[in-house]
């Protein structure tokens, strides 16, 4: 995938403040202040930077942590994970694969009865394309 470049001026121009905090700085957003963190409708996530297609609802669950959380991605090929240890913690970073957005953070304690993994996302990093 080719990678989307643009200079931090360009994407303070794109972007709200939060969205550039968390997207571009790795920044976290406060839990439970998302908009997309409970919702039934059909669609898909997209990258707020790229718009890329990131998660499918259909694979969103309620783990009560704050943020909306995915079983998998819409496709691999479209995150990449990163070791951070930042905070004094060891996590696996998500970013989004065409332009290296801060998405949040994948754990290996989601849903036994699918992939066992919990991709916790920033909402302020997805827009939801309903009806995709």
């Amino acid at each position: 995938m080719t990678k989307l470049e643009k200079s931090a001026e360009q994407w303070r121009e794109q972007l709200t403040p939060e969205q550039y905090r968390v997207t571009r700085e790795k920044g976290t957003e406060p839990p439970f202040s998302g908009d997309y963190n409970v919702t039934e409708a059909h669609g898909i996530y997209h990258c707020v930077c790229c718009n890329a297609p990131l998660f499918e609802n259909e694979h969103k669950f309620n783990a009560g942590c704050g943020w909306p959380s995915f079983d998998r991605p819409f496709s691999q090929n479209r995150i990449e994970e990163h070791t951070d240890t930042s905070h004094g913690m060891h996590r696996t970073e998500v970013v989004c694969a065409k332009c290296d957005a801060h998405l949040g953070h994948v754990f290996p304690d989601g849903p036994a009865d699918t992939t066992g993994l919990r991709y916790c996302i920033n909402s302020v990093a997805i827009e939801f394309h309903p009806g995709e």
